[in-house]
């Protein structure tokens, strides 16, 4: 009777997983500095190959990212998430979500800022031009327009799998809608890659060039980190798992994906329409 629990606390047990992680990525920061600085490290007085130091810290990376995710998912299979710790789970995803909109929030600044206050050869007394000369621009209007709908009914997707598990617990529809979501956010990925791949400039073409390359860039590689989120919720929920009452990965997912939807809504009326 001692031991017994009288709270709703989930109190976890010692893991390794926060200390493996921050080793793999600690290698892979390094690797990648060596990588692009001269392409070898030294890691205790031996000297390594960046790129590969990078992709061992990127490999333990994401296996630590798996078998924590992996434990998290066991203790809500065994009945460790309670409703309070559900709620710390959805804070803490919030928490995640806000400081991702931060990291964005600094590159619409250096967009913003060199949109409105242009560099040019004699500055700071006469300002450039804006976008810089040799830029040739995307229209909007074309497939960029075109990726905006497709990433829109995704999200539409989405929710209309979160409405059909909340509401009417039909598994079978939240199985389809995520279906159409992780297609048309793979299509999503398809149609920006072939957009990069006809751009008339390139990430080191002036300072448009690189906030427009790392600005979509990301929010590219957020796309894909979400596809893959869509796609583990999908494999969850044809093996069983999640139910209306308890879908707090679910739900994160489709958070996500919202979030995902509203940054690329801001980087197509920004960059694409008003920063022409």
């Amino acid at each position: 009777m001692a031991h017994a629990k009288n709270h709703d606390y989930h109190i976890l047990h010692p893991s390794v997983w926060p200390f493996l992680g921050a080793i793999a990525a600690f290698l892979m920061l390094y690797g990648a500095v060596g990588w692009m600085h001269s392409g070898e490290v030294h890691l205790w007085l031996l000297p390594v190959s960046g790129p590969w130091l990078f992709l061992m810290g990127l490999v333990g990376v994401l296996y630590v990212m798996y078998s924590w995710w992996a434990d998290v998912i066991h203790e809500g299979e065994m009945g460790d998430h309670t409703p309070v710790v559900r709620i710390g789970l959805q804070y803490g995803f919030i928490l995640f979500i806000t400081s991702e909109v931060m990291f964005f929030v600094a590159w619409f600044w250096a967009f913003f800022k060199n949109a409105m206050y242009p560099m040019g050869p004699e500055s700071p007394i006469k300002d450039g031009v804006w976008p810089p000369e040799g830029i040739a621009t995307f229209d909007p209007w074309h497939l960029p327009l075109i990726n905006t709908l497709v990433l829109l009914l995704s999200g539409v997707a989405v929710t209309w799998a979160h409405h059909a598990l909340v509401h009417e617990n039909d598994r079978k529809t939240v199985i389809r809608g995520l279906i159409v979501a992780i297609v048309l956010g793979a299509f999503f990925t398809v149609l920006q890659a072939y957009e990069y791949s006809h751009a008339a400039f390139g990430l080191s073409d002036t300072v448009y060039g690189g906030v427009f390359f790392m600005a979509t860039g990301f929010h590219g590689a957020h796309v894909i980190i979400g596809t893959i989120f869509l796609a583990v919720c999908l494999f969850r929920f044809l093996r069983g798992q999640m139910s209306q009452e308890q879908h707090v990965g679910f739900e994160a997912a489709a958070w996500y994906w919202h979030f995902v939807d509203v940054v690329w809504l801001f980087l197509f009326f920004s960059i694409y329409i008003w920063g022409r």
